[in-house]
């Protein structure tokens, strides 16, 4: 066993030899995939409008929103459950978007150097997400209302 002649302080070193200083990377955070990937994300992505941001993020929450009502709600073995988890996932939105706008208020002026960062660039990034969350529980519904005709 040649493992004994190791110590781990050979492999487990501090950042920049500074054992003050702290580091978050590691091998899945630090690769080029992963930041590539991130970089991607609507949120991050360069030359997009807040309105096309929240759009893209609003259609990707409700589309997968309404899985849960639907399957784990308390109407799940009833006729209603696709209608009811529908309608459910609309009232999280609902709730989801007077959150962004709250938070928008209290949080954003009309100044910055970044549009998302303005009181009326929030405002675009909120209505963005109400349409796209709405329509994206809307195509879920359309979907699942229509499996029998798509397999």
């Amino acid at each position: 066993n040649n493992l004994g002649k190791y110590h781990m302080s050979e492999f487990i070193k501090p950042y920049n030899n500074d054992p003050f200083v702290g580091s978050l990377a590691t091998p899945v955070t630090a690769s080029a995939f992963t930041k590539t990937w991130l970089s991607n994300l609507p949120i991050y992505r360069k030359d997009l409008t807040p309105l096309r941001r929240g759009l893209e993020i609003g259609m990707a929450h409700g589309y997968f929103i309404l899985g849960p009502f639907y399957k784990l709600g308390p109407l799940r073995s009833s006729e209603v459950a696709l209608l009811s988890g529908l309608l459910s996932a609309f009232g999280l939105v609902i709730i989801l978007t007077a959150a962004l706008t709250i938070y928008g208020i209290v949080s954003f002026d009309d100044e910055g150097s970044n549009p998302l960062e303005t009181s009326k660039g929030w405002s675009g990034f909120t209505s963005g997400f109400f349409v796209g969350a709405t329509g994206g529980a809307g195509f879920a519904y359309l979907l699942i209302m229509n499996l029998s005709f798509i397999l």
